[in-house]
């Protein structure tokens, strides 16, 4: 009798593992579909046979999308691919670190006032890009930083604090109030909690926050393709756009540039997705 009550409470779990698998093949068609253009030549390329696999593997779209072709006059994303690791990388890491500073503060010493500057960081959120612009284009020619990724690293760190701001401040609202007290009483000032206390136990918050900045400042096309005027600086995603020709689209080099273009992201959620699950769940947006 034991055989068939096994069987029955298992088939759930199968039925689970199958609804699963479905939406994940589901969720992976995109990436089929980019990976198969990419490596079909331009005369293979059409609604008709969009998902049939190529008559040849190659990867001549790739090479032309990441070196461009001269002959043609368009740029191909290599250069611009490491100018979008060059913003990325600082962007992301000076918002962490603000953000992380920001939060500590507002968590754990609070003041006059700090409930206040809270919800007005936090109205830094839901201000449209879009409504910013032509301040945000002054103030960068005002510092000389208008055409350069020093300008484009500036505007995602600003950009950045309110969301690195709250996921820190939630993070450190956890942490025992006792703890900063404690340190306190053995010396340590408001930057030595923050330098021997705060930030060491900060892992699980700063890989939600770095993930999470990184992606959006590696996928942004708006401020790069409006801070940026010249081809030579500008990110991988505002040269994407520039791969299309003037009178025809080949999409098997655009699909490949896509793929290129959303692969580090990808490879950051495939080897470090778990982290990130796990600085969710370890109250990083917890609040």
């Amino acid at each position: 009798m034991s055989a068939p009550k096994n069987w029955v409470t298992r088939l759930p779990r199968a039925i689970l593992y199958l609804v699963l698998l479905a939406f994940t093949v589901f969720y992976l068609l995109p990436v089929y579909v980019l990976l198969i253009t990419g490596m079909k030549g331009y005369t293979e390329v059409s609604l008709h046979s969009m998902w049939d696999l190529p008559r040849a593997f190659a990867f001549d779209s790739f090479a032309k999308a990441w070196f461009g072709s001269p002959a043609e006059g368009f740029r191909g994303l290599g250069d611009n691919f490491w100018n979008s690791i060059q913003l990325a990388i600082p962007a992301t890491i000076f918002s962490s670190l603000l953000g992380s500073m920001n939060g500590y503060v507002l968590a754990k010493w609070k003041f006059k006032g700090s409930n206040t500057l809270f919800m007005l960081l936090l109205f830094g959120m839901f201000i449209p890009y879009q409504s910013i612009l032509i301040p945000l284009v002054l103030l960068t020619q005002t510092l000389g930083l208008y055409g350069t990724i020093p300008g484009l690293i500036f505007v995602h760190t600003v950009y950045g604090i309110p969301i690195t701001t709250l996921i820190f401040r939630n993070y450190y609202a956890t942490v025992p109030t006792e703890l900063i007290e404690a340190a306190g009483i053995d010396g340590a000032g408001i930057l030595g909690i923050y330098r021997h206390i705060m930030f060491p136990i900060s892992l699980p918050g700063f890989v939600v926050v770095m993930i999470w900045q990184f992606q959006s400042v590696w996928n942004d096309f708006l401020f790069g393709v409006i801070i940026t005027s010249r081809p030579a600086v500008q990110p991988i995603t505002v040269a994407l756009n520039n791969l299309a020709g003037s009178y025809i689209v080949e999409w098997n080099v655009q699909m490949a540039g896509s793929l290129l273009a959303a692969l580090p992201t990808m490879l950051i959620f495939v080897f470090l997705g778990r982290y990130f699950m796990r600085g969710l769940l370890a109250g990083s947006l917890k609040g």
